[in-house]
């Protein structure tokens, strides 16, 4: 199944482009690059792990760029990816 904007949350984020838009620490504003690991809680953005529940992400889809709060990812990715099920 292909990743669309409706259907994002519920997929993996390794290997998506992302950029950190708005986040209660200030310092992780502006972190993009390639999304490498993630946990429960935090997206690693290159070599920055990012805390999911405090940042708000704008993620590159081939013909689309989505925004997403960062508590709708607040997951284990493959418990996410079962919840949409």
């Amino acid at each position: 199944m292909d990743i669309t904007p409706n259907n994002l949350i519920y997929h993996e984020l390794i290997g998506l482009f992302a950029e950190v838009i708005a986040s209660t620490n200030p310092s992780l504003v502006g972190i993009k690059g390639k999304v490498v690991d993630e946990t429960r809680n935090m997206l690693v953005i290159e070599d920055k792990k990012i805390p999911k529940a405090c940042s708000t992400f704008m993620f590159s889809l081939p013909n689309n760029r989505v925004k997403v709060d960062g508590m709708l990812l607040v997951s284990r990715p493959e418990d996410r990816m079962k919840r949409r099920l």
